[in-house]
């Protein structure tokens, strides 16, 4: 699934290309086969398309298994140059040296075991980079200024496996000098291998590009946000009916802000003021229930024409390969959707919650809230219930006004506010406790289907 941090990193990229006339590229890391599937792959591209990164507005998907050639021949150069050497230690053995050094290693991890021992390539023996032992590597950072690391706390780093395959950290260089990459913008947790990438960039006698590593993105226990712990796919956004528009404007603000005292403004606005070096290098709160309150906002801002389109899925569609809906497909009726969707549109803040709000019209019952009826059916609600089926039957017009001057004179003669009165007719008809209003509900829903739910709400009173 598409990380909502990824996508961040992915709009920051885009924006960056395109403010400097660049070239947005999408390279898939396939160097580990277990992580490695094609449908994985289809749902990245899904997932940019949707955010705004259309496929054919950057160039590729490129593969990193298909440069293998190009970094096991970068990996053969490094030896050659003595910036590299073989080593048979197996992990057990690194770490029983490393606990026998304890705190006063050198090393954090490997300790160089390997360096003058002269091995030759063999089955089971990983290639390591020789980091320099004097010296800093410093990294020109867009974000964090110039962090700088001491080479001689920088292990002798693997660059190639056993069976001669380049890992990650050789093959991202390699791609990245093959595809002429100038700038990297990607997340801080990046940031420990970035100089030990610069030191591969140096030993292959090429120029680093420009690094920005914008903050880790956490949860409300300031905690990095985890895919076993945390909503994190942006798939699971989108599916909950989050609005692209929304989430993007959102992710932005993920780190930085646009200018003025205000947070929701149209994305070429984000597109114009974006900068790099104003992005805060602070962990930044992704925070669900702002975004839910983002999202709500894209929605009333839609026309209504638009919010009807935009709920289709969820009405007569299919999310995520399955149908939704509670009601069967020939139960739903565009006409009488569209009758109550300006009033829906002000209530719901994601999409989905389309479905509870307007069950009640394609369900041939309401689907009961039991909760809610045992606090709406409580003593003279069977009383209430019959009179308002007597009031509602001899309704000259049914129509929302009338209907609500009717129900309000059954509870004036009980002594009720409107709000007491109609609470059990609300979970007779709708089988909820809230939800779009009362009367004009009551009017789409038509007067045989209404008075049939008062009549089988009464029938459950008297009989329990």
């Amino acid at each position: 699934m598409f990380h909502v941090g990824g996508a961040r990193s992915a709009l920051q990229n885009w924006i960056y290309a395109k403010q400097h006339s660049g070239t947005f590229v999408l390279r898939i890391e396939d160097t580990d086969l277990s992580r490695n599937r094609p449908e994985w792959i289809d749902g990245i591209l899904s997932a940019l398309d949707w955010i705004g990164i259309a496929r054919g507005t950057y160039e590729g998907p490129y593969f990193q298994s298909e440069n293998a050639q190009a970094q096991r021949a970068a990996a053969g150069q490094l030896l050659r140059d003595g910036r590299a050497y073989y080593c048979d230690c197996t992990r057990e053995q690194v770490t029983e040296r490393a606990a026998v050094r304890g705190g006063a290693a050198q090393y954090a991890g490997y300790d160089g075991f390997c360096r003058d021992r002269g091995l030759e390539a063999a089955p089971g023996r990983a290639l390591r980079f020789r980091t320099p032992d004097e010296g800093v590597t410093t990294v020109v950072d867009l974000v964090r200024g110039e962090p700088t690391f001491e080479n001689r706390l920088i292990e002798d780093f693997v660059i190639a496996r056993g069976d001669g395959s380049p890992v990650f950290l050789l093959a991202n260089v390699v791609d990245d000098i093959i595809m002429k990459i100038t700038h990297v913008i990607r997340a801080e947790e990046h940031l420990p291998n970035t100089p030990k990438q610069q030191l591969l960039w140096d030993a292959l006698g090429v120029t680093p590009p420009i690094w920005a590593h914008v903050p880790v993105v956490v949860n409300e226990k300031r905690q990095k946000l985890s895919k076993r712990r945390d909503k994190v796919a942006l798939e699971a956004y989108r599916a909950e009916g989050y609005l692209a528009d929304a989430m993007r404007n959102y992710l932005m603000l993920l780190g930085w802000a646009p200018s003025g005292d205000r947070e929701i403004v149209p994305w070429d606005v984000i597109e114009d003021e974006f900068r790099l070096e104003e992005v805060n290098p602070s962990p930044a709160f992704f925070d669900e229930k702002k975004l839910r309150a983002f999202n709500g906002e894209y929605i009333r801002a839609l026309s209504v024409a638009d919010f009807i389109e935009a709920c289709q899925p969820w009405l007569t569609g299919e999310i995520g390969g399955a149908r939704v809906a509670p009601w069967p497909a020939e139960a739903y009726d565009p006409a009488v959707f569209a009758a109550v969707a300006e009033l829906a549109q002000t209530r719901v803040a994601i999409l989905s919650e389309i479905i509870p709000n307007v069950d009640f019209l394609f369900l041939d019952e309401p689907e009961v809230d039991e909760a809610a009826w045992a606090k709406a059916m409580k003593e003279g609600a069977a009383d209430l219930l019959g009179a308002a089926i007597s009031a509602f039957e001899a309704a000259p017009d049914w129509a929302a006004e009338p209907l609500k001057t009717a129900l309000e004179e059954v509870g004036l003669a009980r002594g009720l506010k409107l709000g007491k009165a109609q609470a059990p007719v609300r979970v007779a008809v709708t089988g909820r406790s809230v939800g779009l209003p009362l009367f004009e509900s009551l009017e789409v829903l038509g007067r045989d289907r209404t008075l049939a739910r008062l009549r089988a709400a009464l029938g459950r009173l008297t009989t329990a």
